[in-house]
């Protein structure tokens, strides 16, 4: 196992290395941070909605300087922050499927969304000290039909950069992996790329690191492939953590998660980075 950030080639392509789902559960909020003081983690993005958030953002805080922390914004599955009558009238965010049916038929509530998104950037600021650096979406909601409008207006107020996660379908199929999911997420992020670049809204180049999280996928050989043909400023997303029941309880990924943390803790991380001729970057760097 390597104690110690990779080494990077002297002017490597730069990419962005974002764990997702940080607060989530202090297991997964426990093994980013290790990460990130370690180097090797360039950016995180922070579910705030969750009880956990105070106390895990609190820890997070002196990590700042070292990594990229944004919003992972919170639509689905969830308690809000807030009383949401028309999107969550029982008190629970509505499923993904749910709630992009309803963004693709004009059905969400634009004041309920805005507010919401609202809480959740305020609740960010108030433990972190600043805003978010950039502004995402758990399960890429902040790319649907009404969100990404608010998404681009608060990331304009804010300074934040976005998260496009956009990609060549050429590249996908290429890659071989995931690859009805990839180009999902991809065509679903298209009119928020057209629409945040065109109102200024800085961002990455292209996104990579949609896997299936099936039982038999290896995250030592699904990696390499997230490399193959590097972008400068690309990001590759992830979701590293240690698994607890805090997180049991409330997403059904968990052993893949472990297993993302330990190859990033290895040796062939290091070599993999070297042989892609790639070096991490915060957002900002890569840019």
């Amino acid at each position: 196992m390597s104690a110690q950030a990779p080494s990077a080639p002297a002017g490597g392509i730069p990419i962005i290395l974002c764990a997702d789902d940080y607060g989530i559960a202090p297991g997964v909020s426990r093994a980013i941070r290790d990460l990130i003081a370690r180097r090797i983690l360039t950016a995180t993005g922070c579910m705030t909605a969750g009880s956990w958030w105070p106390e895990e953002g609190a820890a997070l805080r002196p990590l700042a300087s070292l990594a990229d922390c944004g919003l992972h914004i919170t639509l689905t599955d969830q308690p809000p922050l807030g009383a949401m009558p028309r999107t969550a009238p029982a008190g629970l965010l509505p499923s993904l499927g749910r709630l992009t049916a309803a963004a693709y038929t004009g059905r969400l509530d634009r004041g309920e969304i805005a507010a919401e998104i609202d809480r959740q950037i305020a609740r960010f600021s108030a433990v972190m000290g600043a805003p978010p650096a950039f502004l995402d979406g758990h399960q890429h909601v902040h790319q649907l039909p009404v969100v990404r409008d608010l998404v681009i207006a608060r990331a304009r107020q804010t300074g934040a950069s976005l998260r496009y996660a956009t990609e060549p379908l050429s590249a996908i199929l290429r890659r071989g992996v995931a690859v009805a999911r990839a180009a999902a997420i991809s065509l679903m992020g298209m009119g928020l790329r057209r629409h945040g670049q065109a109102a200024g809204v800085a961002g990455n180049s292209v996104f990579r690191g949609v896997r299936d999280f099936s039982p038999g996928e290896s995250y030592p050989l699904l990696f390499p492939r997230y490399l193959e043909r590097p972008v400068p400023g690309m990001m590759i997303a992830c979701h590293p953590g240690l698994v607890d029941d805090a997180l049991r309880a409330v997403d059904p990924v968990t052993v893949p998660r472990e297993g993302e943390y330990r190859y990033f803790m290895d040796d062939a991380f290091a070599r993999d980075l070297a042989a892609a001729g790639v070096r991490l970057v915060r957002g900002s760097e890569g840019r």
